[in-house]
């Protein structure tokens, strides 16, 4: 797998750091309502290892729940169809959310993610993105915490992929286009 990665872009160490920063910063903004429940949301599969290594950092009491939503498919460019594969398990109705997303494309899918989880009612709704990439048509989202801004190529690793691959890399890296 590290062959067909042409540049690294963020570390494993990166990674913690950036991971833990956040989590501290999500810990000292809801001290003080963390009674009242704060969900964190992953969207899978993506951000599931984004989701478990910021929860660990977290140190408050919350839940974790998991949706699955795909506008990609197999391919290396979003369909433009949104479709939710697994809704929540949980009640988010006057609690705080937190999605946990691992990276800010075209916000298509994010932007439907978060409209769809306003309409339950949740006391707070923020975004917690590893990864915003930085092109030219993406749907303004209002990202609370964000990890890194990173250029816009086809990136893999620490949960990213292509075509179910490479989500296993430590790192982050751009996967050459010949692989894509």
């Amino acid at each position: 797998m590290h062959q067909d990665i042409a540049e690294i872009l963020f570390t494993e160490d990166d990674l913690a750091r950036r991971v833990g920063e956040i989590g501290a910063a999500i810990t000292n903004d809801y001290a003080k309502v963390a009674d009242e429940g704060i969900v964190l949301v992953s969207v899978l599969r993506g951000a599931a290892i984004f989701m478990a290594d910021l929860a660990r950092a977290i140190e408050l009491p919350l839940e974790m729940d998991y949706m699955a939503i795909s506008s990609y498919g197999n391919g290396a460019k979003s369909s433009g169809v949104v479709r939710i594969l697994k809704d929540l398990s949980s009640e988010i109705e006057g609690r705080h959310v937190i999605v946990a997303e691992d990276i800010l494309d075209s916000g298509l899918t994010l932007k439907y993610l978060l409209k769809n989880l306003s309409s339950r009612g949740p006391a707070s709704i923020e975004v917690a993105t590893l990864l915003r990439k930085q092109t030219p048509a993406q749907a303004k989202i209002d990202c609370k915490y964000i990890g890194f801004e990173c250029p816009d190529e086809f990136i893999v690793g620490y949960g990213l992929d292509f075509a179910e691959r490479y989500r296993n890399l430590p790192y982050i890296g751009v996967l050459k286009p010949e692989i894509y």
